[in-house]
């Protein structure tokens, strides 16, 4: 009779295995920081129910080890060499329609963060954050929720409505921010210096800027470009 119990006893506690192995939270980190990396691993692994399971430096690793790996939780940092967070993000989700992906930056700026929801991801959190508010997110997205800082929303909802800029306007804005003249940009673009000059009327007015310094601190901020 004791056997029989051992046997069934044992059979019982194999069945349950496999499902409290489900109940550990995989997580991937893709950034080309050692060290915030170490310490994020730190955090993870000292949860009872997460587990830091691979680190990639740049975007491409990062598609290649998710492939291998097929993590709960994706930790990933926009501006990478390479390959920037976005293309990663929009690669794995192609892949993988369900992969959940938190971004970690230090960019506040909305159009950034519309370009990472955009491309797939789930959850948007500044570095600034990381210590007091990286558990609860990874937590809350692997749940199956989208997750913001109340601050990005805010700036989100600020310049919702507002016309975009153009990938011309882009263009010409780059140039002005690597200090070329409207002629310069003109002959770049292989369009006339009047035209440059309409282009950036047109940027002004979307930013809200002054003038042209204003309106590269504005695109800077808000994401529109990233040097």
């Amino acid at each position: 009779m004791r056997c029989m119990i051992e046997n069934r006893t044992a059979t019982i506690f194999d069945n349950i295995r496999p499902w409290r192995a489900t109940l550990m939270i995989r997580v991937l980190g893709v950034d080309d920081h050692p060290l915030m990396m170490a310490g994020i691993a730190g955090a993870i692994d000292a949860q009872a129910d997460m587990k830091m399971v691979g680190v990639a430096h740049d975007g491409a690793s990062g598609v290649a080890l998710f492939r291998e790996l097929q993590p709960e939780v994706t930790l990933m940092d926009l501006r990478m060499p390479d390959m920037s967070g976005i293309d990663a993000i929009t690669d794995i989700r192609a892949e993988y329609p369900s992969a959940r992906i938190i971004v970690l930056t230090t960019s506040a700026g909305d159009i950034q963060v519309l370009r990472a929801f955009k491309a797939g991801a789930s959850g948007y959190l500044l570095k600034n954050l990381v210590r007091t508010e990286l558990i609860d997110t990874i937590r809350r997205v692997h749940a199956g929720k989208r997750v913001m800082p109340s601050e990005l929303a805010s700036e989100l909802a600020a310049h919702m409505g507002e016309s975009s800029i153009t990938p011309r306007e882009l263009l010409v804005l780059r140039g002005i921010a690597e200090g070329a003249s409207n002629r310069r940009i003109g002959a770049t673009l292989n369009i006339t210096e009047h035209t440059v000059k309409g282009h950036l009327k047109n940027i002004l007015a979307k930013l809200d800027a002054r003038d042209r310094a204003h309106a590269v601190v504005i695109a800077l901020k808000r994401g529109i470009l990233d040097l």
